[in-house]
């Protein structure tokens, strides 16, 4: 005689069915343990690296700090502007012979704010090295900060930020024609970045051959994009809904993604799918890589009168080497 469990009322118990699987349980989704100042002591940390390999490069370390205050200028400009339009995660990252940037997160982007940010960076600093021209135009007097030219540093403000408006891909002048003026998930905007790849080879050949750092990012970041858009199809067949936010995402949907994340990515190969599931000692990177597949809004609110004025804003600040009668002598070596 085959006993049945009695519930807490006296009556049997239904025998589980034969074959059935019991209900799935899914744990929440991984969250990041926030860690109190932890993204300043990373800055912190990269700005000691960047001082000390900066030292050994430049062997004056009145100039490289005068390179470094320009680079914080620029890097702050940007910093208070995505702090204005609610960022989140803000950190300001400096990296040794090739300058800093910021990084901050949010789900949806408007290109009138993407313009302001990636402007809020040069200009300033192109402003202040203006200012100093004229003062000492207008004065017909010298200034030696520092025992440093006056005239020196607003050389470098300006060219250091008129570089980063260049029209090429990743500088802010690039980043603002991919946003702003061009279809960034589109054809032309790939090609786009195919030219400036070209590009920053050249003129890692021109001037230092660290620079093919940018190149090599580039590629790396392209191959990583292809992976993700086969990773948004094997999500989109599955019927998970990726319009959404992280907090939003239900927890069913964070470890049906992580499954087909563990089946495709090759960095999370040896981690075990479940169920039943567990957090891995890779859970973190795997809640980031989640993170990025959330299809993230791009506002697109500029309107054409809109983009005429940011294009001119931008020709304004690319010319005012040659509307303030700046020495330009530092762009005889690329005559060649």
């Amino acid at each position: 005689m085959e006993n049945y469990p009695i519930s807490l009322s006296g009556t049997p118990e239904e025998k589980p069915e034969a074959g059935l699987q019991p209900d799935i349980i899914y744990p929440p989704k991984y969250e990041k343990k926030k860690k109190a100042g932890s993204a300043w002591l990373q800055s912190a940390v990269s700005l000691a690296a960047y001082l000390l390999l900066g030292y050994y490069i430049f062997n004056s370390y009145k100039m490289l700090l005068v390179i470094t205050a320009i680079v914080l200028l620029h890097e702050l400009g940007h910093f208070f502007a995505m702090k204005y339009y609610r960022y989140r995660d803000l950190g300001i990252f400096f990296i040794p012979l090739l300058g800093a940037y910021v990084s901050g997160s949010k789900r949806e982007v408007s290109q009138k704010q993407s313009a302001v940010i990636l402007l809020a960076g040069p200009l300033p600093g192109m402003l202040l090295g203006i200012g100093f021209l004229l003062l000492e135009k207008y004065t017909q007097q010298s200034y030696y900060p520092f025992n440093i030219a006056l005239s020196q540093i607003a050389v470098f403000l300006i060219l250091l930020n008129l570089i980063n408006l260049l029209p090429v891909y990743p500088l802010d002048g690039g980043q603002l024609l991919n946003r702003v003026f061009l279809d960034e998930e589109g054809l032309i905007s790939k090609i786009f970045i195919f030219i400036s790849i070209a590009l920053m080879c050249w003129a890692a050949w021109q001037i230092n051959y660290v620079l093919l750092i940018f190149p090599l990012m580039m590629i790396l970041r392209l191959r990583g994009d292809s992976q993700m858009n086969n990773l948004d199809k094997r999500i989109e067949e599955s019927g998970i809904n990726a319009d959404t936010s992280y907090e939003e995402l239900p927890d069913e949907d964070y470890w049906k993604m992580r499954t087909i994340l563990i089946e495709e990515h090759p960095d999370f190969k040896n981690i075990d799918q479940g169920p039943p599931y567990s957090y891995s000692d890779k859970e973190e990177k795997i809640m980031t890589t989640i993170q990025s597949l959330l299809h993230r809004h791009l506002i697109q609110d500029v309107s054409v009168p809109g983009k005429i004025f940011i294009m001119l804003i931008w020709v304004a600040a690319l010319a005012s080497p040659w509307l303030v009668e700046m020495d330009l002598s530092f762009f005889n070596r690329f005559s060649r």
